[in-house]
C-alpha cells in the first residue's frame, strides 16, 4: 500500500483542499428527492476529518449525467451532507462565476463548501490526460485558490474527467478515507490471499466474466470455488444443454447475453470442477414463487431467482471457506427487489456474514440488497461503493483516478 499517501501525510490545518468525492445519488423519479445512502454517509468522514483539522474544505461532486432524469443541482446532496457531516455544508449553485470565487475566498478553516454539479461543464466529461485537463478552466481556476487536492471517489475512478484526475497534475495530491478503504481491501486480496472464492450474479454477465478471466489469467490468487448465479448461472446452464424456456431466453436474446456463451464455455472448461451452477430456480407461479429442479427445465415463467437447494448449497461451501480464502461477491443471487425473489440472497448473504474469509462485497446496489435482507456493511470484511470501478479494477485494469496518486 505504499504507493499512494493519504490524509495521514499531510498537515491541512489552514490549507484549502479541494476534495473530490461521488454523490451520486438514487432519485426518486415522481419527487426528484435525493435517496439518502452509503456514498454520503462514507465521505461525510472524510469532510468531517478535514474540516475538524482545520482545513478550508472545497467540496466537488457529481448527480447523473446531462440528459438523463437523474441530472440534479447539488442543493439535496449538500443537506444530507450536513447531517451526516454533523456540521454545516455551504452550497453555492455555481462553479467557476463570481458566486463561487466568492464562497472559496470566504471559506474559514473547519468549514466546508460543497460546488454546484461538475458534469454541468462540459469540459468534466472530456477524457484527458491530467496535464490535458490542466489547461482547461475547472483546473486552471479552481487550483490557484488550493493547496492540495484529495482524491476520494474511487467509484468513479475509471473515469479520466477533469475533476477526477486534472489537479493532481498541479496540486499535491493524497487519498481520502474511502479511496484508502477500497484500495486497502482490494490489494488485500489481490495481492495478500492465495485463494479466492468468486459468488457471481446480478444482471451484468460481461462484469462477471471479465473478473473471472481475469483473476484466472493473473494465476493469483488462486479461484478455489466460483458460484454462479443470476443471469451468469443461466449462461452455464444453456452452456450444459439446458433450455431455460421462452421467457428467459427471450430476456437473454433481447439483452444480447447469448453472444458471452463462446466465453462461458471456455470458463466451464478451465474451471471444471471448481465451477457450480444452479440446481434449481425460482420463477413466478400465479403470483406465487415457484421452485423448480434444472432437470425439470423449461421453467413456465422468467427465471428470477436461485431455488432453495443451490442456495443451501452454495451457502454450505461459503461457510466452509477459511480465514485464509477471501470471498469477492459481484451482484445479488436474483431479483431481490421483488420480496418473492430474496431468498437467495438472503441466504447467501447471511452466510456471507457469518463465514471466517474475508469478504468484499461490490457493485452499485450491494448496500440496498444488504440492508434489505437485514442486515448492514459492518456485517462483512468490506462492503465496497463502487461499481463500474470495481469492476475495472478487478479486471486487471489501470484506474486513470487511482494512477494519479502514484505521482507523489
Amino acid at each position: 500500500m505504499s504507493f499512494f499517501k493519504t490524509l495521514d501525510d499531510v498537515d491541512v490545518r489552514g490549507k484549502a483542499v479541494i476534495v473530490r468525492v461521488d454523490l451520486n445519488s438514487p432519485v426518486d423519479p415522481e419527487t426528484k428527492k435525493i435517496q439518502d445512502n452509503e456514498r454520503l454517509r462514507a465521505h461525510a468522514e472524510t469532510l468531517r476529518e478535514l474540516s475538524d483539522k482545520g482545513a478550508k474544505v472545497i467540496v466537488l461532486a457529481h448527480q447523473g449525467r446531462k440528459g438523463q432524469p437523474d441530472f440534479l443541482p447539488l442543493k439535496q446532496h449538500a443537506e444530507l451532507l450536513s447531517k451526516h457531516v454533523g456540521k454545516p455544508v455551504k452550497y453555492v449553485p455555481d462553479i467557476l462565476g463570481a458566486e463561487a470565487e466568492e464562497a472559496i475566498k470566504s471559506l474559514k478553516p473547519g468549514e466546508i463548501l460543497l460546488l454546484e454539479n461538475v458534469r454541468f461543464l462540459d469540459e468534466e466529461t472530456v477524457k484527458a490526460s491530467p496535464e490535458e485537463h490542466a489547461k482547461g478552466e475547472l483546473i486552471s481556476k479552481l487550483s490557484k485558490y488550493a493547496d492540495l487536492f484529495v482524491q476520494d471517489a474511487f467509484s468513479v475512478a475509471h473515469r479520466p474527467h477533469a475533476s477526477i484526475v486534472g489537479f493532481a497534475a498541479v496540486l499535491p495530491t493524497v487519498a481520502g478515507r474511502v479511496m484508502e478503504r477500497e484500495l486497502k481491501a482490494l490489494t488485500e486480496i489481490l495481492e495478500e490471499r492465495d485463494r479466492v472464492i468468486l459468488f457471481m450474479g446480478g444482471n451484468k454477465p460481461k462484469d462477471c466474466i471479465s473478473v473471472i478471466d481475469s483473476i484466472l489469467n493473473r494465476g493469483r490468487p488462486e479461484i478455489k470455488l466460483l458460484l454462479s448465479a443470476g443471469i451468469l448461472g443461466q449462461l452455464f446452464l444453456m452452456a450444459e444443454g439446458y433450455d431455460l424456456g421462452e421467457p428467459s431466453l427471450n430476456y437473454i436474446r433481447k439483452k444480447k447475453f447469448e453472444e458471452f456463451l463462446p466465453k462461458i464455455k471456455e470458463l466451464k472448461e478451465r474451471l471444471g470442477e471448481r465451477l457450480h451452477r444452479p440446481i434449481d430456480v425460482a420463477c413466478e407461479l400465479d403470483g406465487n414463487r415457484f421452485e423448480i429442479s434444472v432437470k425439470m427445465l423449461p421453467a413456465p415463467s422468467e427465471i428470477m431467482d436461485i431455488g432453495g437447494e443451490t442456495a443451501n448449497k452454495y451457502s454450505e461451501l461459503i461457510l466452509s471457506a477459511s480465514r485464509e480464502d477471501a470471498i469477492i461477491v459481484k451482484g445479488p443471487a436474483g431479483a431481490y427487489e421483488k420480496e418473492i425473489f430474496r431468498r437467495g440472497t438472503y441466504m447467501i448473504y447471511r452466510a456471507l456474514a457469518r463465514s471466517k474469509a474475508f469478504t468484499l462485497i461490490g457493485g452499485g446496489d450491494s448496500s440496498t440488497a444488504i440492508r434489505l435482507v437485514g442486515l448492514s456493511p459492518e456485517d462483512f470484511s468490506y462492503v465496497s461503493l463502487a461499481g463500474g470501478a470495481l469492476i475495472h479494477y478487478l479486471s486487471g485494469e489501470k484506474l486513470p483516478g487511482v494512477e494519479i496518486l502514484k505521482r507523489t
